[in-house]
């Protein structure tokens, strides 16, 4: 099976200053991947060189299609959603405007609106909230609209940063899980950046270990979240 997402030897830069260095990974087809790094190690920055927000060397393909100068906009329209850090939801417009922002480069209404009604139920907070303006809701639900209007997309792989956040536990779990769950349903492969180590490698596949813009160690996460190393860094044990 061809993976999803595909990065080869990958550099990425803030202006003159080289932040990524060779770094190389692949997502598989209706997986969770999960990347473990410091602060400052090039997680949230992995993130844009694949959503094409920042310069890069080396090779990004998807499905087999490579990102060479291809611009943001269209990776939105080859399936890519990118959930950053910080949510991002538009704070003036109502939870249903937002939904219907995300669909934008769709044309079939009728499919969105089934979607957007997809979202309600996936978490029911939206639908109570539907005519609420995003920026009145709590932080998990700003975190639920963010990933629900990244859904509106349909897309093929969502690039998730930090959804925990700030997030009580209880709602950081129900968020996950159903990531999780339409993961495994519509093939959606997923490149999770989390805080919760212990969480994110608990309900992930494959797990990559970054440090200073270089990936330090990969594996099956299980092998990943008994590694000693990882353990004491990341793990707390």
């Amino acid at each position: 099976m061809e993976s999803a997402l595909i990065l080869d030897r990958v550099e990425a830069f803030y202006g003159k200053t080289q932040a990524l260095f060779g770094v190389s990974l692949r997502l598989e087809p209706g997986t969770i991947t999960t990347l473990l790094g410091a602060n400052g190690a090039g997680k949230t920055t992995t993130l844009r060189a694949i959503s094409r927000t920042i310069r890069t060397q080396g090779n990004i393909s998807i499905g087999g299609t490579s990102l060479a100068n291809v611009r943001t906009e269209k990776t939105v329209r080859m399936g890519v959603a990118h959930v950053p850090d910080g949510r991002g939801t538009f704070t003036a417009l109502t939870v249903e405007e937002n939904l219907w922002l995300g669909a934008y480069p769709r044309h079939d209404r009728a499919e969105v609106r089934k979607d957007i009604e997809l979202a309600y139920e996936r978490f029911p907070k939206l639908g109570e909230r539907r005519e609420q303006q995003a920026g009145t809701l709590s932080g998990g639900e700003q975190q639920m609209l963010a990933i629900s209007r990244a859904l509106m997309l349909r897309p093929k792989i969502m690039l998730l940063d930090e959804p925990s956040f700030g997030l009580a536990p209880m709602i950081v779990t129900e968020i996950l899980n159903v990531i999780s769950e339409i993961s495994r349903k519509d093939q959606l492969s997923v490149l999770l950046v989390e805080q919760n180590a212990n969480l994110a490698l608990s309900i992930s596949k494959y797990a990559y270990v970054i440090e200073s813009g270089e990936i330090l160690l990969e594996g099956p996460s299980e092998e990943i979240a008994n590694n000693d190393g990882v353990r004491k860094a990341y793990l707390g044990h």
